[in-house]
């Protein structure tokens, strides 16, 4: 995949973690339409619709004004992405016994760094591609669910993109995708993995907030 498609996904997927059903039509995929109410297909396709009309109807603002394109990026992520939940995948094994501040605080560096990075390519966003919901399969006994997409593009091969959802509370939400198999999250814990081993986290969130470290997606 070339890495600007990757860059876009990753875009997207600061809103909806989901970065499939971004670009969820109105004719969306039987599948994804007959999912009822409430289920994380239909959350995500009904979130998504929102997020894109925002997206096409304020595009002129958040070209001139990066600084509402962002708090409009960090309301809706924060909304639906679980993210002391991927915070603690990235750690994997340097987040053991860690404290929940040391998290939280490794999340919103992370989170911050995503969306300084990534959150222009929103404005990016190509409306002509079209997407269909695979199919929806229950994990671990139903306390994660896995959503399978693809994206379908004029003259090109769909590319499949996967994610996963758990329920925090009442509400569904994400916390990881998968583009061709690849997980950001694992893609990040491997970047992250040798300043974990040589700093605290706390220090690695710091030079994570300052621009010391990136969260790439190459």
């Amino acid at each position: 995949m070339k890495r600007s498609f990757l860059t876009i996904v990753i875009a997207s997927a600061l809103l909806t973690a989901a970065p499939a059903t971004v670009l969820a039509q109105a004719k969306a995929a039987p599948a994804a339409t007959a999912a009822k109410a409430g289920t994380p297909s239909q959350l995500v396709l009904t979130n998504s619709t929102r997020i894109l009309t925002t997206l096409e109807a304020r595009r002129g603002e958040f070209t001139k004004d990066r600084a509402a394109l962002r708090a409009f990026v960090a309301s809706e992520f924060d909304a639906l992405f679980d993210r002391d939940y991927a915070a603690r995948l990235v750690l994997g094994v340097h987040g053991r016994g860690a404290s929940e501040a040391d998290i939280n605080v490794f999340a919103d560096a992370l989170a911050d760094s995503l969306m300084q990075r990534y959150g222009s390519s929103l404005l990016d966003l190509n409306a002509k591609l079209k997407v269909r919901v695979k199919s929806e399969t229950p994990l671990r006994n139903g306390a994660i669910v896995k959503v399978s997409s693809e994206y379908l593009r004029q003259g090109a091969e769909p590319v499949p993109v996967d994610y996963l959802m758990r329920k925090v509370g009442s509400q569904w939400k994400a916390f990881d995708v998968m583009v061709e198999g690849v997980s950001f999250v694992q893609t990040f814990r491997n970047q992250f993995d040798a300043p974990l081993k040589r700093k605290p986290i706390v220090q690695v969130a710091a030079d994570i907030k300052a621009g010391r470290l990136q969260a790439t997606a190459n």
